[in-house]
């Protein structure tokens, strides 16, 4: 298993696992998950990598059909100006590839920031640390493992 599953099975969380044909030629690996899993794409998250003004990664994690707005993202984090990681630094600090970066146990640990819709929902589905592979949790639970925060950050 990955990383991301190996933690949540430690923290004991509630969760379970999906996974599907990843196919390589999908335009959004979000919308792929929910398609294929025959999911509301609000309830299928996205995990993104911000670095902020002062050179420091943050994780975005928001629904698959929303798009990050970076002035609200730094608001959120008390900071001038956020703008999107260097794919190879994601990579690298995170141990995940691109279409597969789980918020959860990432190799570096970063402040996270989950967009607040993720609070009406009952389970949310992010990334299990490979394409392919899903994890479905609740959201608050998500939020505790990581020590993250919950805020706008959609347009």
């Amino acid at each position: 298993m990955t990383p991301a599953i190996n933690l949540a099975k430690k923290l004991k969380l509630d969760y379970q696992i999906h996974e599907y044909e990843h196919d390589p030629s999908a335009e959004s690996y979000g919308l792929e998950a929910a398609d294929k899993l025959g999911l509301p794409a609000e309830q299928v998250f996205k995990t993104l990598v911000v670095e902020t003004d002062a050179k420091k990664l943050v994780v975005a994690v928001l629904p698959v059909i929303d798009t990050l707005n970076f002035k609200k993202m730094a608001k959120a984090l008390g900071c001038k100006k956020v703008q999107m990681a260097n794919p190879k630094v994601v990579e690298r600090s995170s141990g995940y590839v691109l279409g597969g970066v789980s918020p959860l146990a990432q190799k570096k640990r970063l402040p996270t920031v989950i967009h607040d819709s993720a609070q009406s929902l009952a389970t949310l589905h992010v990334s299990g640390g490979r394409r392919g592979l899903e994890i479905e949790l609740p959201p608050q639970q998500l939020a505790n493992s990581l020590n993250a925060k919950f805020a706008d950050i959609i347009d």
